[in-house]
């Protein structure tokens, strides 16, 4: 099998504001990896707080290419995933973008749909929530007029005017909210407080109130609030789990942390064996990312699935979005594929 990757930016159609600051373009690295002249197609995109970065990434890949070698296209997919984790202990985002074009090229191999694949029950077409980030409040009208078809909000909040923020949206829709914190509430008390706040507002759940690492406030939060919380940062990957059940009512389960398609079908079988919540979530990503998490959507209480709705260069087609719902094709592995042939890949 042969690897070779691409280095991209998606810019954003408005400024992507979080509690701890905002951008404008997420940096992406595309994988291709080759077989009997059929093509996998894998994206790890790259948001600053993962903390991976581009030639991170090349670097890793360089590595993966080399243990790619010593594989002919394997029916136990296992086995491949295996060795790629084990070349470094990080390079979650990197080990995703390997993941999932493993997955595509298998797919189209065996003319099955990753789904299929994984054992999973084909995604019907699913409500997503969409994202108005933090930012000038004055934009939250245009905002919503271009999302007026999306049933769900995922509203950014942690800053000093959350309050403001939700009052403002729903002087202009009563439709459910995702409350998106990233960590941004100072302590416990002030959490519960705004959350008691927003429980009459039709919330659907809280993402991450609290610093990643604070569990034990985490479940003394998860133990008295009126609302579901969700771990986000606190979640990565598979080892995670014990933690989470024990102080969140569900996770946010995105490839990207977790390392990809293998590792989140044990994650969901865990967490619905602990009774949890299951959101599938993404970072920035285009179609490439969205059309292998969409694989999952089925197998979730919640999706989050908006990336290719906030960017303006999508480089993949590979999902529809259609009346708020988002919908896969009927292409085998994951859907994906290359729109954008000015994309130049390298050999890893």
């Amino acid at each position: 099998m042969k690897l070779s990757y691409a280095l991209y930016l998606l810019k954003f159609k408005h400024p992507f504001g979080l509690s701890y600051g905002s951008r404008t373009t997420t940096e992406v690295v595309y994988v291709k990896i080759e077989h009997d002249g059929i093509v996998g197609y894998g994206e790890a995109t790259l948001p600053p707080y993962l903390g991976e970065t581009q030639t991170s990434v090349i670097d890793f890949l360089k590595k993966a290419a080399v243990v790619l070698k010593n594989f002919k296209l394997s029916f136990l997919i296992e086995e491949v995933i295996s060795a790629i984790d084990a070349i470094t202990p990080n390079n979650n985002a990197a080990k995703a973008s390997v993941d999932i074009a493993l997955h595509d090229l298998l797919g189209k191999y065996l003319n099955r749909p990753v789904y299929a694949l994984l054992g999973l029950e084909k995604p019907l077409p699913k409500n997503t929530s969409v994202t108005i980030s933090i930012g000038d409040l004055n934009l939250i009208p245009e905002k919503l007029n271009e999302l007026q078809d999306y049933k769900i909000l995922k509203i950014k909040l942690g800053n000093k005017n959350d309050t403001e923020i939700i009052e403002c949206i729903r002087v202009n829709t009563d439709k459910p909210l995702v409350v998106d914190v990233n960590q941004g509430w100072a302590d416990k008390n002030q959490a519960l407080e705004m959350i008691e706040w927003l429980s009459p507002k039709n919330v659907l759940f809280i993402e991450q109130p609290l610093a990643k690492n604070n569990y034990d406030d985490m479940a003394w939060l998860n133990e008295r609030s009126p609302i579901a919380i969700i771990a986000d940062e606190s979640m990565l990957r598979f080892s995670d789990m014990d933690k989470i059940a024990k102080c969140f009512s569900g996770i946010n389960l995105k490839l990207m942390k977790c390392t990809g398609l293998f590792e989140a079908v044990k994650i969901i079988h865990y967490a619905k064996q602990k009774g949890l919540k299951i959101n599938i979530g993404c970072m920035s990503e285009s179609s490439c990312g969205i059309a292998a998490a969409a694989q999952l959507m089925q197998h979730a209480d919640w999706i989050d699935l908006d990336g290719p709705l906030l960017i303006n260069n999508n480089p993949f087609t590979g999902v529809s979005f259609k009346d708020g719902k988002l919908e896969i094709n009927n292409l085998k592995g994951t859907g994906a594929e290359l729109v954008n042939k000015e994309l130049n890949f390298v050999v890893a």
